[in-house]
């Protein structure tokens, strides 16, 4: 589906134009046409493909979807993979921006998500002159836009994983807590699968050899590589605290049998003793002088409990019970 296709010339927006149009404004010096569409058909890309003449295998990612992060260079053209993130409910959304680069076009095509980017153009269109850098600003634009929504979704893991060390020496929590720790990396992953293949390749567009149509914009990806490592490093600190949280509840698991073990082993002892004393006196032996004595049954039932209570006070003592 399209959702705007525009013209600029010297930074500023000439005209909303027709796709049969495109081939004319590109022949036009000084003007550059962003072009941006969700998820498009296989019909739409092949025609975008006659238009901006794009290289065939990068079409072919595009229709296909579900690509690696990736930043990829067909002659003087681009083609840049990103993941759009989102929260929804307890869960991460992954859609995908597939974005087409030339030296005088954008070609934006988003997949399997509803975050827009009108804004984005919308920002670009009110400093004229930074959009004066043409398609290679317009990238830039792209790419700081799906960057910079990463950071809500981090600051929301590390909010949750915070949570958990809180409660992590509370009786009786250790076992929920491996749970949530074990979904919270699992979320952490799939950002991860987003940020670091990104941050690799995003060090073409600054420093050494870069693409033409980003030559005048290195210092502005440099940010977006800032922001990208500052994010992986997060991620990183996320994944190796989340590690050790589930060693200290694992740890808390085996605290709690082992005590719920003691006690069981306290109890067994205290009724071993009654038992013991029991099947003593209930042999069949004729001669037991305890068995005619008067006092005998008293007698043993106080020896039981008599022993009964100091095995119960050793045990609580020695905290066992």
């Amino acid at each position: 589906m399209l959702i705007n296709c525009v013209v600029y010339q010297n930074g500023s927006k000439l005209a909303d134009i027709a796709i049969e149009e495109i081939s004319d404004y590109l022949a036009r010096p000084d003007c550059f046409v962003w072009v941006a569409l969700q998820d498009a058909t296989a019909q739409e890309l092949e025609t975008m493909r006659r238009e901006f003449d794009l290289h065939e295998l990068a079409v072919e990612d595009a229709r296909h979807g579900h690509q690696r992060p990736k930043i990829e260079e067909y002659g003087d053209s681009l083609f840049v993979v990103m993941h759009l993130v989102e929260p929804v409910g307890d869960e991460l959304n992954v859609g995908e921006l597939d974005v087409f680069v030339g030296t005088n076009y954008v070609l934006s095509v988003r997949n399997r998500s509803s975050q827009g980017f009108l804004g984005v153009r919308e920002r670009g269109e009110r400093q004229p002159q930074l959009l004066r850098h043409g398609a290679g600003f317009v990238l830039y634009a792209l790419m700081d836009a799906v960057v910079d929504r990463y950071f809500p979704i981090i600051d929301a893991l590390e909010s949750e994983l915070e949570a958990i060390e809180e409660r992590i020496f509370t009786r009786g929590t250790a076992r929920a807590n491996i749970e949530s720790l074990y979904d919270l990396k699992r979320r952490v992953g799939v950002l991860r699968h987003a940020v670091a293949p990104l941050l690799e390749a995003a060090g073409k567009l600054h420093g050494g050899r870069v693409p033409p149509m980003c030559a005048s914009t290195q210092d502005y990806f440099r940010d977006v590589i800032d922001h990208l490592a500052r994010i992986h490093g997060s991620i990183e600190s996320i994944r190796d605290t989340a590690a050790t949280a589930i060693h200290v509840n694992l740890s808390m698991v085996a605290i709690e049998e082992s005590e719920v073990t003691k006690r069981l082993a306290a109890w067994a002892g205290i009724f071993a003793v009654a038992t013991a004393f029991a099947g003593i006196w209930g042999m069949n032996f004729e001669h037991m002088p305890e068995l005619r004595w008067e006092w005998g049954y008293p007698a043993a039932l106080l020896l039981i409990a008599s022993v009964c209570a100091v095995l119960f006070w050793r045990f609580r003592r020695a905290g066992w019970l």
